[in-house]
Order: C-alpha cells, then sequence, then structure tokens
C-alpha cells in the first residue's frame, strides 16, 4: 500500500507538467516553469525494403505454404515464375549480388523449381532449397537464418 501511495504521489509531482511542442519551430514549451529549449529535429524515415528483401519475403511465404501443404496433403500449385527475379533484383548493398550470392541463388532455384515438378519427392527438394538459402545468409546476411530455419521440416 506504502509503495502504491509513493507511485501515486509520484505521478502527480512529475505528471503535472505539460509539454507542447511547436512543430515548426522545434521549441518545446513546459507549462510548469514557461521555459523553452529547443529540442533536436529528426526526420522520420521510414525503412524501405530493397527489390531483393521483397522477394525474399515472397520466398519466404511462399515456402511457409508448400510447408503447410505437406502437412495438410493439399496441392503444391505451380512455381511462382517472379522467383526467377533473384538473378537480377535490386539488393540494398549491390556488392551482394556476386558470384557466390549467383551460385547460391542458382542452386536454391533449382530445388525450388524440382519442388513443384518433381511432387513425388518435393520434401527433399523442399528442404535442399531451405538448405540452400541457409547456407548463402551464413556468408552474406545472417539476420534471417533463425526465421529461414523455422521452414525446415520436422
Amino acid at each position: 500500500m506504502r509503495v502504491l501511495s509513493i507511485l501515486v504521489a509520484s505521478l502527480i509531482v512529475f505528471g503535472c507538467t505539460e509539454k507542447k511542442v511547436d512543430t515548426q519551430t522545434a521549441k518545446v514549451k513546459d507549462s510548469a516553469n514557461c521555459e523553452t529549449t529547443t529540442a533536436k529535429k529528426s526526420k522520420f524515415q521510414m525503412y524501405e525494403m530493397s527489390e531483393m528483401a521483397a522477394l525474399m519475403e515472397q520466398m519466404y511465404v511462399e515456402n511457409t505454404r508448400i510447408k503447410a501443404t505437406f502437412t495438410s496433403g493439399g496441392e503444391i500449385g505451380s512455381y511462382p515464375v517472379v522467383f526467377d527475379k533473384i538473378y537480377s533484383a535490386k539488393t540494398t548493398d549491390s556488392t551482394d549480388n556476386d558470384a557466390f550470392f549467383q551460385a547460391k541463388a542458382k542452386e536454391f532455384l533449382k530445388h525450388q523449381k524440382l519442388i513443384y515438378s518433381d511432387t513425388k519427392n518435393a520434401r527433399t527438394h523442399y528442404q535442399a532449397a531451405i538448405n540452400a538459402c541457409i547456407s548463402c545468409h551464413e556468408k552474406k546476411c545472417g539476420g534471417p537464418i533463425a526465421r529461414i530455419k523455422t521452414l525446415k521440416l520436422e
């Protein structure tokens, strides 16, 4: 009860000062003591996904769908031709699209296409495609590895 009283008192004391920001001048006015200070004005920059990042998001969604199909027994469907853009899609850093990346992209697409054309062995091709993603990301961009690993079959 004593802690609650202290918390309420603190909120009353510290919560009573109202600050107003003039967005034109970036001035902050504190109503408790009427002092004016200049705040740093920052520009909000929204993250813009590269063409490659957007493509990889599509690949993730499609492979999530395929994984669910394996458990539900549904139809795999047809190969998403948009995946072929992996060779030419713009990356955040243009140096990332090098010979290593191109080789891994070729390996990934080979297995990815086999999922749709050799449905009898689709699970094996699927695992190989996911492993190709992981092995590329281990060298290039490690951030999404944990997410990619969620695509693996048990």
